[in-house]
């Protein structure tokens, strides 16, 4: 995981996908039409929180998120996703 020069505001998370997967659990390769996009990544950068409500993911943390869910970024080279921490589904 790489130093990212961001600081997300307020409840956001900025989270790095994890590699989809390139074989199934029986050995077939999938090939990068049917790929689908991964749901799992690591957060990399976590907001303050709201004067509501506090942020409880934290940098390191393997997390789930909806399919389609977050907004697409690239920084030095790297994909990253910034997201809301109400669109994190599970802490894995």
């Amino acid at each position: 995981m790489a130093k990212v020069n961001i600081k997300p505001l307020a409840d956001r998370v900025l989270i790095e996908p994890m590699a989809a997967e390139t074989k199934t659990a029986s050995g077939i390769f999938i090939p990068d039409t049917a790929k689908e996009k991964p749901q799992k990544g690591k957060v990399v950068a976590v907001g303050p929180g709201t004067k509501d409500e506090q942020v409880t993911v934290k940098v390191g943390d393997t997390v789930l998120y909806g399919k389609y869910s977050g907004t697409e970024l690239k920084l030095d080279g790297s994909d990253y996703l910034m997201m809301r921490e109400s669109d994190i589904l599970a802490i894995i």
